[in-house]
């Protein structure tokens, strides 16, 4: 039988107020990384780091997707893209 796991897309806020969007499996253990100075290069000079969105997908490949598709945007479709979908970004 075939180990059921979810996949997140999530978006971190960093100190300097830039914006990281990154995949896992464990949002607890991955933001816990990040904040440890142990996560993406990209967040480690930039901690503490605060979670504001995250999406739950069935496969790696969705999440991914997602993940990538919020990378491309501009930092106004960014926050736009954030603020439409809920997440707790409130700038």
């Amino acid at each position: 039988m075939e180990k059921s796991t979810d996949h997140f897309f999530y978006v971190l806020e960093c100190s300097d107020h830039s914006f990281y969007g990154g995949y896992t499996t464990d949002l607890e253990k991955r933001l816990k990384a990040h904040n440890s100075g142990k996560g993406a290069k990209y967040t480690r000079g930039r901690g503490p780091v605060r979670l504001i969105h995250w999406e739950r997908f069935h496969t790696v490949t969705e999440a991914m997707r997602a993940e990538y598709a919020f990378k491309q945007l501009t930092r106004k479709q960014k926050v736009d893209y954030l603020q439409r979908e809920g997440s707790c970004y409130d700038r």
